[in-house]
């Protein structure tokens, strides 16, 4: 496991989550907007959105119709907004327009579950915390390196078999070696870093 983690560390030695923000506000914000949308689709709807509300408080001023106009190109935009709506609301009364830094406090917040508590926790507040997406499920139980029937299972798995000093990047490293190496159909193997330690390879072959 940690020759693995050392190859991945040596590919990319910081990785970085790929949704723009510019605080702990927005970051939850683009998140929670993530599900079912492309990073890449979500950076260009808040592009102008977070330049005119990175608060909660003008975020709020926006109204439901507002935010709409601005995240329409996304998948369940509606949904969306009344849910950021809702978040705004509930951060400036409960948590004095701050975004909290547990796991439970974040999953109070519509719109917010596990993955995105966890996404938070690990890129503001720089906990350990492993968000686990379709990738990573792909990922963990392929290669072995965390096998679990769901997500959950998977994120523990990540906790318990990962050496502690790659931690901190771990979701973002197999996340990555999801989308562009250990790709869902044809995985490409013959280019892959950690395939003398993978399990899908002695399957294969």
């Amino acid at each position: 496991m940690k020759r693995i983690f050392t190859r991945f560390q040596q590919a990319e030695a910081e990785p970085k989550g790929e949704l723009d923000h510019t605080n702990a506000f927005t970051l939850v914000v683009a998140v929670a907007l993530s599900a079912q949308a492309t990073d890449v689709g979500v950076n260009k709807a808040t592009k102008h959105l977070f330049q005119i509300a990175d608060t909660p408080e003008k975020m709020l001023a926006l109204g439901e119709e507002g935010v709409i106009e601005h995240i329409k190109t996304i998948g369940l935009f509606r949904n969306k907004a009344k849910n950021v709506i809702k978040l705004c609301q509930l951060l400036i009364e409960k948590f004095d327009s701050q975004v909290p830094s547990s796991r439970a406090a974040l999953q109070s917040l519509p719109g917010v579950g596990r993955k995105t508590a966890n996404v938070v926790l690990n890129m503001w507040f720089h906990q350990p915390a492993q968000a686990v997406d379709t990738h990573i499920l792909r990922v963990g139980n392929r290669t072995g390196i965390a096998v679990g029937k769901d997500e959950v299972a998977v994120e523990r798995a990540i906790e318990d078999n990962v050496p502690a000093e790659f931690q901190q990047h771990a979701h973002h490293w197999l996340i990555l070696h999801g989308r562009y190496i250990c790709v869902a159909r044809k995985p490409k193997c013959g280019i892959c870093p950690i395939r003398d330690d993978c399990q899908y390879e002695e399957k294969t072959e």
